[in-house]
């Protein structure tokens, strides 16, 4: 018998109530790691270790909103896609940060994939405080407003979606609006081991 043949034939099976009904196995029950239960880890060797991990470089930026002086933006490693359908994608920022409030008070950001050519402009926007786009070239991203970097490789233009605790880290989901790519055949930025490849 075919494969075809097979098929029709459990389809029939099916159909004629021989098949018992499968019961869903139990969702396993989320919860957080205990401060007890967490393994004594160095943090310098966590970073050491982890830094191994080559990651593109993104610059995230959100339009300015009422009393502030100009838009928001910060350097972000940690940034990637996370489901097609709906379209989603998430990065990382640390608790700390102080242009995360900026972000969020805005709603939206557009994430800025940068060009091998653009570790300066990336170290520009990895500093605290001063203006971080001065001098800098950008347009409006079509959906948020959100600054567009002249020569990034690609844009994520996105509306937030939800924001989840993980450690010292906060994890933003952003619902992407628009998004494309600029025509250019220029390598990544990457980070690796402390430095830009």
């Amino acid at each position: 018998m075919g494969h075809a043949g097979m098929a029709a034939a459990a389809v029939r099976y099916l159909r004629a109530g021989h098949a018992r009904p499968v019961e869903a196995l139990p969702r396993p029950e989320l919860r957080c790691v205990g401060e007890d239960e967490r393994a004594p880890v160095d943090q310098a060797e966590f970073r050491r270790v982890l830094g191994n991990f080559a990651t593109g470089v993104t610059v995230v930026t959100s339009p300015a909103t009422d009393g502030e002086p100009g838009p928001a933006g910060f350097a972000c490693q940690s940034f990637s896609s996370l489901s097609l359908d709906p379209p989603l994608v998430s990065f990382m920022v640390g608790r700390t940060s102080t242009t995360w409030p900026r972000i969020a008070r805005a709603g939206a950001f557009c994430v800025n994939v940068l060009a091998a050519h653009q570790g300066e402009l990336c170290r520009g926007f990895a500093v605290r405080g001063g203006d971080k786009f001065a001098g800098v070239a950008y347009d409006a991203a079509p959906v948020s407003g959100s600054p567009r970097l002249a020569g990034a490789l690609a844009w994520i233009d996105c509306t937030v979606h939800a924001v989840h605790t993980g450690g010292d880290h906060l994890i933003v989901v952003g619902r992407v609006d628009d998004l494309a790519t600029t025509d250019t055949d220029e390598a990544p930025l990457l980070f690796h081991k402390g430095r830009f490849l």
